[in-house]
């Protein structure tokens, strides 16, 4: 029985580089094909935005031919949409920082305290959770129009939180349940209390967690559009969901600022998202694997 000859050193070399090119040209490909898919969309939003009204009509391209910044200008000065930016960032931060406060006190207490009913009121936390908005906006609309919220930016907020504090409660609980209790018995021993345990061990460590929430609170309401619909009426007090929908007129789509508009209500979250990346991306890392 003949033996087959040992390739060359060299060869099994080439061979691995080969084999690694190949999965790096396969990642960087793919890589290159969902950073496109991805940015496209931006980058149509912003080229339609740029041109004037008798090119985009006309040209199809990602770079337009002439450059115009009429449609701002148009959005800044002859539309409320100033005001539209300015009641969204009202209410979607007055709710992320309400539903943070209410979510994590309701997770430690779920988490942490003994008391009758608590497996009751952290089932029936995911239960509203779960409860879809559409079937909820005609009680939610009596309610509000008892407790005279409609008609009103700041009336909004309560309703947000209906939906948004069951999401950040329940994703504390989460990550609570993470956190070994030996941590916070030792600072009960040391004689601190349970609000400063949880201002001493329980946020510190859950920082990436709470970012996770903070940011999907964030855009929640900042991106809800169906409640705002329903309970705004008046110009002034729409936020930007619902001012978007001033450029459409009939059949007519004012393509040039309402691009622009969507372009401009989009930095808040691409910022914010952006700026922390690093916190979301450990939170949704730590939620993955210890849930």
């Amino acid at each position: 029985m003949t033996r087959r000859p040992a390739p060359p050193p060299g060869a099994a070399r080439v061979s691995r580089s080969l084999r690694s090119g190949l999965r790096r040209a396969v990642l960087i490909g793919g890589l290159a094909m969902f950073t496109v898919w991805t940015l496209f969309p931006f980058m149509w939003v912003l080229e339609t935005s740029l041109k004037p009204n008798r090119d985009i009509f006309v040209e199809v391209s990602l770079v337009p031919r002439h450059v115009s910044l009429q449609h701002y200008v148009a959005l800044f000065h002859q539309s409320e949409f100033l005001a539209y930016f300015r009641n969204s960032a009202i209410v979607a931060v007055s709710t992320t920082i309400v539903a943070m406060i209410v979510g994590v006190l309701a997770a430690y207490a779920i988490t942490r305290l003994s008391f009758r009913g608590r497996a009751f009121v952290a089932n029936a936390t995911i239960v509203t959770y779960l409860a879809p908005p559409a079937l909820l906006f005609i009680p939610l609309f009596q309610v509000a129009y008892q407790f005279r919220l409609t008609d009103k930016a700041l009336g909004l907020i309560p309703i947000y939180l209906i939906f948004s504090a069951p999401f950040c409660t329940w994703l504390a609980i989460t990550y609570f349940r993470t956190i070994p209790a030996e941590m916070e018995d030792a600072a009960l021993v040391d004689g601190a209390t349970r609000l400063r345990s949880l201002l001493s061990v329980f946020l510190p460590l859950s920082l990436p967690a709470l970012a996770v929430i903070a940011l999907f609170a964030f855009t929640n309401a900042w991106n809800e559009f169906l409640f705002a619909l329903l309970l705004i009426a008046r110009d002034s007090q729409k936020t930007i969901p619902v001012g978007l929908a001033q450029f459409i007129i009939g059949d007519v789509f004012q393509w040039g600022p309402l691009m622009a508009a969507v372009l401009v209500a989009s930095l808040p979250p691409v910022l914010i998202y952006t700026l922390a990346q690093r916190w979301v991306v450990a939170g949704l890392a730590a939620g993955a694997t210890k849930s």
